[in-house]
C-alpha cells in the first residue's frame, strides 16, 4: 500500500509540521522524515511509530524518539490512501497534553471545511 502524506497548512499559509522540521537539527529532522516514509510505504506500521489516540476524533500520532527527545506529530486519515499531518511538538511529559490533541482536532476540522 502507498499512502500520500499531506502537510496541513493554515488559512494564512503556515505549515506547522514544516516549521517543526525547520527548527530541528539535521539528524533529528532526518529521523522524523524516516518515520514519515514508513507511514507512506508500509501497510502495517508498528505501534512504536504510529498509534491512534483514544478519546480523540480520529487523531493519530507519529511517534519518534531521537536522542533524549521524544517527538510527536499528529495526523488524521483523509481516506484509505491519504494522511494529513497537522502539527508536531517535543513531548516533555508522560501524558500527551490535551491541548495538543484539541489543536489537532481543530486543524482537522479546518482542513475538511476548506477542502470541500
Amino acid at each position: 500500500m502507498h499512502r500520500t502524506v499531506i502537510f496541513y497548512k493554515t488559512k494564512e499559509g503556515r505549515c506547522p509540521v514544516k516549521e517543526l522540521l525547520d527548527s530541528l537539527d539535521g539528524k533529528a529532522a532526518q529521523k522524523i522524515i524516516w518515520v514519515l516514509n514508513l507511514l507512506e510505504d508500509m501497510d502495517n506500521i508498528p505501534s512504536l511509530y504510529f498509534k491512534k489516540l483514544t478519546g480523540s476524533d480520529g487523531i493519530w500520532e507519529c511517534r519518534i524518539k531521537y536522542g533524549s527527545n521524544i517527538y510527536r506529530i499528529f495526523c488524521f486519515m483523509l481516506d484509505n490512501s491519504s494522511v494529513v499531518l497537522t502539527h508536531g511538538f517535543i513531548k516533555k511529559t508522560q501524558k500527551t497534553p490535551s491541548s495538543e490533541i484539541e489543536r489537532a482536532e481543530k486543524y482537522k476540522s479546518d482542513f475538511i471545511k476548506r477542502s470541500r
